[in-house]
């Protein structure tokens, strides 16, 4: 920990939310004469790094600042009056939960800048594709940050029209249709979580959050509660997204530019996890408790769901498509984070914490990797990539093949990677939940998170084994680039956290564990 003064960490916070919006503005005016470089196109990319960059250096140094001894206290706040006669107030903070999230969705969305300014994604202007890319961070920033129910809200939904721009409009084949289902499930998911987030907030009394979960439901009926966490609980399903309410997110990630898939799975994800544990858990506990094993249910349903449509796109002649598989993927995963969650115990929701940085991290650069294939082929098609005699990447682009294989083992759990950690915490978990929850019923849905385990083991290795190992390069079949520069500098950070976190999985946990405790022991300071 650095010594940084309280109000340079409260500047810092309300930078990192603030400067993307005015970053967005700035990227929608000309460029000055002296900014161009050799074209205005690349000035206005050049500006995405640059703002982005920053935001990473502030989210940094607000770490530095962080005081690591007590993680559960909220720290950098900002609270003034907004709107008064609603008591609505601009409330920002962050403890041990949030801050592991805000850094994550700064270094993602600086990678993406770093990667678009090399590789400009394909179509309308650059400067609408910055100004939404910013706008998308500012939005998943807030969230994060704010500790209010309704600024909650307003962030939660900010992210939508960014991420619907960016599909329709620099988006593949099917854009338009990925991007219309995406915000309709979205849209009308966060129209019940409203009615919840209005009801928690007029019955008690408050919507601030901090003050709400220092009261940890006392002032709410069990009805109340229950019938806010099941409102409120189907707009952070939809995001997050769980089975069955997932169906938008394959072919939005199918049709998504590659770092709009990296941001979808990388950090948009988080947000409704983060709204179960932020929101749903402290706010109205006896309300989790009732719904707590239907929960559980539809993830660990949801974590064998997900395997297996990806063992079916992964066999030969099933036509499966590279990123619809990943996407799949992100249905299993995210159902261990829910798991986690439900069993409302400490080692379970630290598990669910840990699992949303590692799949966050690992899944990125999945994305990145699966975006570099399609690049160089033509074509996401699994049966194309194998062809008669396999993608042979290992033979053809050996450091794009040997980093699509660790990203690969990374994402099926192997230990001492980022991946082991968060899904072997939500088992232990689920093998002695909560006090009042259904043993033999959790015990069960550990099983089927075993069997989960076991089936994205099977599919991930057919997917190496399909696209990186194979015969010779054909004659007259062109040589493929290898990783290039810039691609190594967006993707190493990825990488090295993986194995960081991996093999000291203690640095993410002493940060979460505290804030965990204190929240399902009766609320936050």
């Amino acid at each position: 920990m650095i010594d940084i003064s309280p109000s340079v960490m409260q500047f810092l916070l309300a930078f990192v939310v603030v400067a993307p919006l005015l970053g967005a503005a700035a990227a929608l005016l000309p460029a000055p004469p002296g900014l161009k470089g050799k074209s205005p196109d690349q000035a206005v990319l050049r500006h995405g790094v640059t703002v982005t960059g920053a935001i990473l250096l502030a989210a940094l140094a607000l770490t530095a600042g962080f005081d690591h001894d007590d993680p559960s206290r909220m720290q950098a706040t900002t609270d003034v009056s907004w709107i008064r006669a609603l008591d609505v107030r601009i409330h920002l903070g962050v403890d041990g939960i949030s801050l592991p999230l805000l850094v994550l969705t700064a270094l993602l969305t600086f990678l993406c800048a770093l990667h678009s300014y090399f590789k400009p994604p394909t179509g309308p202007s650059p400067k609408a594709f910055v100004a939404l890319l910013l706008v998308l961070e500012a939005g998943t920033l807030a969230t994060f940050a704010v500790l209010d129910l309704v600024l909650f809200f307003l962030a939660f939904e900010m992210v939508l029209v960014p991420m619907y721009f960016l599909i329709a409009r620099w988006g593949g084949e099917g854009r338009r249709a990925a991007a219309g289902k995406f915000i309709l499930y979205t849209l009308l998911g966060s129209v019940v979580m409203l009615l919840g987030l209005l009801l928690v907030g007029i019955k008690g009394g408050t919507f601030d959050m901090v003050a709400l979960a220092a009261d940890n439901g006392r002032g709410l009926t069990t009805s109340v509660q229950v019938t806010a966490v099941l409102a409120i609980g189907v707009g952070l399903a939809v995001k997050t997204p769980m089975w069955p309410l997932h169906s938008w997110l394959p072919d939005a990630h199918t049709a998504a530019p590659t770092v709009g898939s990296v941001l979808l799975a990388g950090v948009l994800l988080k947000t409704g996890t983060y709204g179960f544990v932020r929101i749903a858990l402290p706010l109205a506990p006896d309300g989790m408790r009732t719904l707590a094993p239907y929960l559980a249910a539809f993830a660990a349903v949801g974590i064998v769901y997900g395997s297996l449509a990806c063992l079916a796109l992964a066999r030969s002649g099933a036509k499966g498509d590279l990123k619809r598989l990943i996407a799949y993927s992100s249905v299993g995963h995210m159902g261990f984070v829910l798991l986690g969650i439900a069993t409302l115990t400490p080692t379970g929701v630290n598990g669910a914490l840990f699992a949303n940085i590692a799949h966050g991290l690992i899944t990125g650069l999945l994305f990145f990797l699966v975006g570099a294939v399609k690049d160089r082929y033509g074509t996401a098609d699994l049966d194309t990539l194998a062809g008669a005699t396999g993608a042979a990447l290992y033979g053809r682009a050996p450091r794009l093949g040997a980093l699509l294989a660790f990203a690969a083992v990374a994402s099926l759990g192997l230990p001492g990677l980022a991946g082991f950690w968060g899904e072997m915490l939500a088992l232990f978990a689920a093998f002695d939940p909560a006090e009042g929850l259904s043993r033999p019923a959790y015990l069960v849905f550990m099983v089927l998170g075993g069997l989960g385990t076991l089936l994205t083991a099977a599919y991930l290795l057919i997917v190496v084994r399909r696209v990186c190992m194979g015969g010779p390069r054909p004659a007259g079949e062109p040589e493929l680039a290898d990783v290039r520069a810039y691609e190594l500098a967006a993707w190493t950070p990825l990488a090295a956290l993986t194995v960081l976190a991996g093999l000291w999985p203690a640095v993410l946990l002493g940060l979460t564990d505290p804030a965990v405790q204190q929240l399902l022991a009766g609320g936050t300071q």
